[in-house]
């Protein structure tokens, strides 16, 4: 083992899973994944997300690790849940694999955002963040792929030995914000990956269009490269209606959700990040609640939420079950149906008949 990939194994879970090591970053004075023009999201080396709090301090990472709170998690948390997806879909159907991998069928369209199908979030097999539950769909079951999307390059997001398999498999088309190329090309260089800037779109056909939209959070995938590539959420306008996918984000000043609903009009799907997000004084800026997604919702105006990021890898303090337990406290105090913010469990799937 090189020690690049030894301090990374040392650095987990906190750099590799949760992008929470900045302060042991050296100052670079060059990017190593992306060169362009200094714009209102980056500086010439780093990106950044203009108004929002960005990395914390050595300090404040020994006080949350070294803090205590942090609860037990079982070593197995299956879902009762096995999807076997069908080849195509006309309409609209969206499965969770696990964490925030989804498989969106669209308009004769199969898109997956994020696949991890590895056992850890990790770069190495013996350590780092392990999943307690499989995936929702088994890799053999998985349709013809036409396009990835992914909105990071934190290890529970941007799994390079997935992507491998899926391109030697199905070819798909590969979107990612800018710099993440890079990431992906340096162990897989026979990959060609489509990058956009925030506001960017792609065709992926059939009538489909992917937006890359603002997030709130930030990358890394080791102690040198923070904030290197650009992370984003996506906006799918489709024939079957607007689908809005988060990976991850903090809810900050909320300004992100309120332009999303005033350029888009409201979804009529919303995946919204609901787990990760404990220590609160820690997680804010970059991991929401479920109080936070609630508020999301309500300022979106989607029809149907999903709640994912939750539930597989275990990353922060939080239980294991008290998300969706949180979840189902905010909706009641919003006001809102239960069945309308679903907290999903791998392998289960939603179709727009099961609104009601």
């Amino acid at each position: 083992m090189n020690r690049r990939t030894l301090l990374k194994a040392l650095g987990l879970p906190v750099v590799a899973a949760t992008g929470a090591l900045g302060w042991m970053t050296a100052a670079r004075s060059k990017n190593r994944y992306y060169e362009g023009p200094v714009t209102d999201h980056f500086d010439g080396v780093r990106f950044f997300s203009p108004g929002q709090p960005q990395d914390k301090g050595f300090l404040e990472l020994a006080r949350w690790q070294l803090g205590g709170g942090r609860k037990d998690w079982p070593e197995s948390f299956p879902s009762p849940f096995q999807d076997k997806p069908p080849a195509e879909v006309q309409g609209l159907r969206s499965a969770l694999i696990g964490h925030a991998s989804f498989l969106i069928q669209v308009a004769g369209l199969n898109i997956l955002t994020d696949p991890v199908f590895s056992d850890r979030a990790s770069p190495v097999s013996f350590a780092g963040p392990k999943r307690v539950n499989p995936p929702g769909i088994a890799y053999q079951d998985l349709p013809p792929i036409h396009a990835v999307l992914i909105t990071h390059n934190h290890y529970d997001h941007l799994d390079t030995e997935t992507l491998g398999r899926l391109w030697q498999q199905h070819r798909p088309k590969v979107i990612a914000p800018l710099g993440n190329d890079a990431v992906i090309r340096a162990e897989h260089p026979e990959i060609p990956v489509e990058t956009r800037d925030w506001g960017g779109t792609i065709d992926l056909g059939n009538g489909v269009t992917a937006h890359l939209e603002p997030a709130y959070h930030w990358s890394a995938r080791g102690i040198n490269d923070r904030r290197m590539a650009l992370w984003c959420a996506y906006v799918l306008t489709t024939p079957a209606g607007t689908i809005y996918h988060i990976g991850d984000t903090g809810f900050g000043d909320g300004k992100i959700f309120h332009a999303v609903r005033e350029r888009f009009g409201k979804p009529r799907l919303a995946h919204l990040p609901i787990g990760a997000y404990e220590p609160r004084w820690f997680m804010e800026p970059q991991h929401m609640n479920p109080e936070d997604a609630v508020k999301v919702l309500r300022i979106i105006e989607a029809e149907q939420a999903l709640g994912h990021h939750w539930g597989t890898f275990r990353l922060t303090n939080e239980g294991v079950e008290e998300p969706p337990q949180e979840l189902a406290t905010a909706v009641k105090a919003a006001g809102l149906p239960e069945e309308r913010f679903r907290p999903l469990r791998p392998g289960e799937a939603w179709t727009p008949s099961e609104q009601g």
